[in-house]
């Protein structure tokens, strides 16, 4: 008897077995199931497309392909933003800023160093990071601060008042979660919806709602403030 007979009796009798019971006979030799494939990644060019591109070593062109869609997805992925598509939006930009600034915020000296706690606010790449001495304590995070005629005051503030679950007695009722007051009803607080909605605030510095908590936890009342620069697309 030939080698291979006893193996093919067997996947004989299997199927014989199989077909008595009722049930399918697999063959022989199944081929294996292929792996399913990555979803595909669709997401069109986005208005963020150049710096992001550039960041993420990508041929800079501005026009969305295949590998840069897979490359923002994969770069929105690891940093847990819950957009994930790969589009090149406002927010994955102003993280991707954040990123760049994680080593150093203050490579340019723009925020006073002082041996007590300064919360920096640059409204030019629209950070906030807390800082003691050359010791950076939180961030650099990204914000939203006052949009046209109703800027953000700049210079030395100090917080003054606190107000965990306030509501806004201005601009109907809106929440205010987390606000710590600096000048003049100017608060850095937290943002229940999109940060970047709307083009920016009525002159208060929005963080993320996890931002807004995490800094409510570190500072407290006469706490330093210092704002600098100008927010893109105002006239400062």
């Amino acid at each position: 008897m030939a080698a291979g007979a006893p193996r093919a009796l067997l996947a004989t009798a299997t199927a014989a077995l199989a077909l008595a019971l009722g049930a399918p006979a697999a063959p022989a030799h199944a081929a294996p199931r292929p792996a399913a494939a990555a979803e595909r990644c669709i997401a069109g060019t986005g208005p963020y497309q150049r710096p992001l591109e550039e960041y993420l070593g990508r041929p800079v062109d501005g026009v969305q392909s295949l590998a840069d869609c897979e490359a923002i997805r994969a770069f929105q992925t690891e940093e847990g933003l819950t957009q994930a598509e790969g589009y090149a939006d406002l927010a994955t930009y102003r993280w991707m800023v954040a990123v760049q600034a994680r080593d150093n915020p203050n490579a340019a000296g723009d925020c006073p160093v002082r041996g007590y706690r300064v919360t920096c606010v640059d409204l030019d790449r629209q950070l906030l990071w807390v800082q003691r001495g050359s010791g950076v304590l939180l961030g650099p995070v990204p914000i939203r601060s006052g949009r046209d005629t109703e800027e953000t005051r700049l210079g030395w503030h100090s917080i003054y008042w606190r107000s965990r679950d306030h509501v806004s007695t201005i601009y109907d009722n809106a929440p205010m979660p987390y606000s710590q007051f600096f000048d003049g009803g100017q608060a850095l607080h937290g943002r229940l919806d999109d940060l970047y909605d709307g083009g920016g605030s009525a002159g208060c510095v929005n963080l993320t709602l996890e931002d807004a908590r995490a800094l409510w936890d570190l500072l407290d009342i006469d706490d330093q403030v210092y704002i600098w620069g100008t927010k893109p697309g105002t006239d400062g």
